[in-house]
């Protein structure tokens, strides 16, 4: 497969006059993210001559961290987990929008008597704090009359949650796909699903990378709007990457992909973001997460960047 080391020499490509020969990129890819699997395996950006150091990111958290780090330029995360971040000072802003997925829900083990969100109350729950699967909980108690303090919050990242539920350490977890389609596998059971409270699957870039290297930062974009139509095209290798990466066997990769990832979405992020957004912010301040409202609306209104997503350029990346 092409693009799978890091710095592999450019292929030439279109590069010859866009001043991206010789410039290094730093971005993740994830397994909750199956454009960024579609751009790596095709090696689409090392092609425009661009030096890439590829990074795997095991959460929407970790991604953040590498953000605020410098470790990468480019990073995926939920919305949520956007908004959390540009809330507590992260120089980041949404460059695209890589799906709208239903990719959280809440999962009993096998055998379990926990059939409802109201069944919770005094339980232990594993959930990875900063995360769509961590707000996803939170919605739902809340929709369901019960409130953080009536639970026990097990603060583990999402594989390890999901042992946690196989080993008994917790009785419910706030999962992820691909993790959580394999679980269903083994018999657990989602007991409370409802698409509306998954956020949207962001692009982020840091704001000194979208300053000093734009042209970079296009390339990116137009990569991702490549993946989508490559994936539309080509569902069935879609699948096998996911499941490659994944470590998963084809037919939960089919279910994440088939099932519970819409790909094929607007990339230009705005209003229909920001409108879902609006309802996770007020649980920041109320949780503490984020001191007052006044950080949020702020975020809000500085969080997108959509000038990337609206000079896509597909066409310009060649499978």
């Amino acid at each position: 497969m092409k693009g799978e080391n890091s710095g592999s020499e450019p292929s030439g490509g279109d590069s010859g006059g866009d001043g991206l020969a010789g410039q290094t990129l730093n971005i993740d890819f994830a397994t909750y993210n199956p454009l960024s699997l579609i751009i790596k395996d095709q090696g689409w950006l090392e092609d425009l001559g661009l030096q890439v150091n590829w990074v795997q990111s095991a959460g929407s958290n970790k991604a953040n961290e590498a953000l605020r780090a410098g470790a990468i330029d480019v990073g995926s995360t939920a919305g949520s987990a956007a908004l959390l971040a540009r809330s507590n000072g992260s120089p980041i802003q949404v460059i695209a929008i890589y799906s709208q997925p239903e990719w959280a829900a809440l999962v009993a083990p096998a055998g379990s008597d926990i059939t409802s969100v109201e069944q919770l109350r005094g339980k232990n729950v594993a959930a990875t704090k900063g995360t769509d699967p961590y707000f996803f909980l939170l919605q739902a108690l809340e929709a369901n009359g019960l409130t953080p303090e009536d639970i026990t919050v097990q603060n583990l990242q999402h594989a390890d949650g999901w042992a946690a539920l196989q080993n008994g350490s917790v009785d419910a977890w706030a999962g992820l796909d691909p993790i959580m389609a394999g679980a269903e596998e083994t018999g657990a059971t989602l007991f409370f699903r409802n698409v509306d409270f998954n956020t949207y699957g962001f692009l982020n870039a840091r704001e000194d990378f979208l300053e000093e290297k734009p042209e970079v930062a296009q390339a990116v974009v137009d990569a991702y709007a490549a993946a989508a139509v490559w994936a539309a095209e080509n569902p069935d290798k879609t699948v096998e990457i996911l499941a490659d990466v994944a470590g998963i066997d084809i037919p939960l990769a089919e279910k994440v992909i088939r099932e519970r990832s819409n790909l094929d979405v607007d990339q230009v992020p705005g209003d229909a973001q920001i409108a879902v957004l609006e309802r996770i912010g007020p649980i920041f301040v109320d949780l503490g997460d984020v001191p007052n409202q006044q950080q949020v609306d702020a975020a809000l209104a500085s969080l997108v960047n959509d000038s990337f997503a609206k000079q896509a350029d597909p066409a310009r990346l060649k499978s």
